[in-house]
């Protein structure tokens, strides 16, 4: 039977696992979408937007999987409070372009719109990841 600080001390683990294994999976998904994004790329660009949408794609991509690879190579983030805030304050469907693109083109680009959800899907785990951690570390500093 598992007690409570044995589930805890566990989590953080499993869920680091999960990480490492949805960068691989987004690392090929990524290369799923190339015909796709050369056929984005194509299009023109949304005038008053800063970004087009696969540059948005990138900004979210280049953040995200450096906060998981942190995570992957030393199981910890610098600046672990202002992580947790950022991934917070990144939800990929709040990204005007992102959300116009995804919503409004139906039944087209199903692998982008994948690669998306499993992008923000990684969001979550890693702020899970981070607030377990912290919690670990709250409740080793209170034993000591």
């Amino acid at each position: 039977m598992m007690t409570k600080a044995t589930l805890n001390t566990q989590n953080p683990e499993i869920t680091r696992n999960y990480i490492t294994h949805l960068l691989q999976q987004l690392t090929d998904d990524y290369k799923n979408t190339k015909e796709e994004r050369k056929k984005l790329a194509s299009l023109s660009p949304a005038s008053d937007e800063e970004f087009t949408i696969l540059e948005e794609i990138e900004l979210l991509t280049v953040d995200i999987r450096g906060y998981a690879s942190q995570i992957q190579a030393r199981g910890r983030i610098e600046n672990e409070q202002q992580a947790i805030e950022r991934l917070q304050t990144m939800h990929v469907f709040d990204v005007p372009a992102i959300a116009q693109f995804y919503f409004v083109t139906n039944g087209d680009y199903k692998q982008i719109k994948a690669y998306i959800r499993m992008l923000d899907y990684l969001r979550l785990l890693i702020l899970e990841y981070l607030r377990s951690y912290q919690n670990l570390q709250q409740e080793s500093a209170q034993i000591e």
